[in-house]
């Protein structure tokens, strides 16, 4: 997997890679990340993938990296709880 290029962003890390006939785009923040892949063929290239990243899109990104944290933080608080005997 390769990248191909980086969107910049106050906030987020986002990345574009190439691997298999698909891109990937890679949006972190903090310790989570999500990924969307779509073929290569379903684009008319980079650009489109590019075009693709509004700031609609990383809005509802950012509303499910806040429920990612709260998830995790919950099965975190809960770690000892759950261990049967």
């Amino acid at each position: 997997m390769r990248i191909v290029d980086t969107i910049p962003h106050e906030r987020f890390k986002i990345q574009i890679f190439s691997y298999n006939g698909k891109y990937t785009v890679k949006i972190e923040l903090g310790q989570f990340e999500q990924s969307y892949k779509i073929g290569e063929l379903d684009v008319m290239g980079l650009e489109d993938v590019k075009a693709m990243v509004t700031q609609e899109f990383l809005s509802n990104c950012l509303k499910r990296f806040v429920d990612m944290r709260s998830d995790w933080n919950e099965s975190f608080k809960n770690k000892n709880t759950n261990i049967t005997n």
